[in-house]
């Protein structure tokens, strides 16, 4: 008689290394994890951003895996760290266009002063990409953490930091979701944190239009 086999949980990688990146390729993986530093004009940069109320969208075109940012955030081109922010979304643009393969790319940038997504939820798109330049970044759970038949339940969430992943300001995450072809409930489980009073986030998402 055949052995059952027990189906190997999602898992995610973490490394410091860019090219931990393209571990979420792998069908097992359902996030990879950039571990990195800033530089500091671009922390000072961000940070400033970030008090300014931004919603920035901006669709992306793919030419032989250059992509342009047109003028996105030119008005602030004279202060100190823009031209370095914008080289590193450009960077950041262009390596997910090479992972996937896309030639359209969906660009959001944000600052919030609250969890846009306080409920630990999944995506329902193939990949994401996400890093918070300033303030507290997203947070997300091992398999084990959470039963997916409640997500969406307060009454269910984890409360412990034993429990909860967080990643750090600067982290570049992709996100695998629940519309990846073969990845469909294994989507990973992740929230937006709650800042504290007064403080805010610089949000950035990348998604993969086509």
């Amino acid at each position: 008689m055949l052995a059952l086999q027990t189906p190997a949980w999602p898992r995610q990688v973490l490394g410091d290394d860019p090219q931990v990146l393209a571990e979420v390729l792998k069908e097992d993986v359902n996030l990879a994890v950039w571990q990195r530093t800033l530089y500091p004009e671009i922390s000072t940069f961000a940070g400033w951003l970030s008090t300014q109320g931004l919603d920035l969208r901006q669709s992306l075109e793919v030419l032989d895996e250059r992509v342009e940012l047109g003028d996105l955030l030119c008005q602030y081109a004279m202060l100190d760290g823009c031209t370095l922010f914008r080289s590193d979304l450009q960077w950041l643009a262009e390596a997910f266009a090479c992972l996937t393969g896309a030639r359209r790319i969906g660009l959001r940038l944000r600052s919030l002063d609250k969890a846009m997504c306080p409920r630990f939820h999944v995506d329902h798109v193939p990949l994401r990409l996400v890093t918070t330049y300033a303030g507290p970044a997203s947070q997300w759970l091992e398999e084990w953490a959470m039963a997916r038949a409640r997500l969406g339940d307060a009454a269910a969430e984890p409360v412990s930091r034993a429990e909860i992943r967080q990643m750090s300001a600067g982290d570049v995450g992709l996100f695998k979701g629940e519309k990846w072809a073969g990845n469909l409930g294994a989507g990973i489980v992740h929230r937006s944190p709650l800042p504290a009073p007064g403080e805010r986030r610089l949000l950035l998402t990348l998604d993969w239009l086509g």
